[in-house]
């Protein structure tokens, strides 16, 4: 993942994040969301992880047989997923993405399960959402308000607000659980187009 895509070069949340992975990033372990949308019924097709990072996660569904499209504004991340994803002989069926989810648009109904742990952004959202195939998942995981308690400096904007995300969610969908974890201040939402 050499090349930078234009607009991404001197990117702060690009900067930040590669730096915080570093040189050699520890693969992320599968998150529980993943495990759990991945043990249910869901149709045929591929699986985007959004915000992936060097997702476990990613390499779950790819060892389930899914094809993967996995998006990160990190390539130090991407990096690591790929290399990983080769090793594992799962390369063929992980597509790496280095994109500004801000900017990036999936596939309308394209995925059987869209996944994104640890990211918030409602205009995000509301694409990830309209991309879950009928029949298909979508699993979300971000801080509530109450992070903020213990990082001040963390904008209002990253979190969020009372009722979220499964208040944003459009018509046809079922929540299927939702919790919130006080432990992080996250709320899980998982739920079936």
């Amino acid at each position: 993942m050499d090349d930078v895509p234009d607009g991404l070069t001197e990117h702060p949340d690009r900067l930040r994040w590669n730096a915080k992975y570093g040189d050699a990033p520890a693969l992320s372990p599968v998150h529980p969301l993943a495990e759990r949308a991945l043990s249910l019924p869901m149709p045929g097709g591929g699986v985007l992880d959004l915000a992936s990072g060097p997702s476990g996660s990613a390499l779950l569904a790819a060892g389930a047989g899914r094809r993967v499209t996995a998006v990160d504004i990190s390539e130090t991340a991407l990096g690591a997923l790929g290399a990983e994803a080769r090793r594992r002989g799962l390369g063929a069926l992980i597509t790496l993405v280095h994109a500004d989810l801000g900017d990036w648009r999936p596939d309308p109904a394209g995925y059987a399960l869209v996944l994104c742990t640890g990211f918030w952004d409602r205009a995000v959202f509301g694409r990830a959402a309209g991309a879950v195939l009928p029949g298909g998942l979508l699993g979300w995981e971000a801080f509530t308000g109450e992070a903020r308690r213990d990082r001040p400096r963390m904008p209002a904007e990253w979190c969020l607000a009372p009722g979220e995300p499964a208040s944003l969610l459009p018509d046809g969908f079922t929540v299927l659980d939702e919790a919130d974890d006080p432990r992080t201040a996250k709320r899980r939402l998982l739920a079936r187009r």
